[in-house]
């Protein structure tokens, strides 16, 4: 299982798509296809619900439970930066499309 795992809110957390219906789930919740939502991210042009959900979903694939998934997203995603919210969301889609090595090696250049 890809799995990507960032600090959120009060600690770190570990979000994940392990299944076929999760990212189903999140086509159907943003109104688009995995690959168009992964490349609106990439030419910033999403919407607050895009990132929301990314980060909701994926925390219930890490193995929240659907309530804390919420209850986390509405108190540490709504009234924060965007730009600190996206890049949870960014990092779990971005994981998704080319796994976690793919992130970490990213962040890695980043911060160099």
């Amino acid at each position: 299982m890809i799995e990507y795992r960032a600090f959120f809110g009060d600690g770190e957390k570990l979000f994940a798509f392990p299944s076929r219906e999760l990212i189903e789930e999140l086509e159907r919740k943003t109104g688009q296809g995995v690959g168009a939502l992964f490349r609106r991210f990439r030419q910033s042009d999403y919407s607050f619900s895009d990132v929301t959900e990314i980060i909701r979903l994926g925390l219930i694939g890490g193995g929240a439970a659907p309530a804390e998934a919420d209850r986390l997203v509405s108190v540490y995603a709504i009234g924060r930066p965007l730009a600190e919210v996206f890049d949870v969301a960014d990092g779990v889609i971005t994981a998704l499309f080319f796994g976690t090595e793919a992130v970490n090696e990213a962040l890695k250049q980043v911060a160099e």
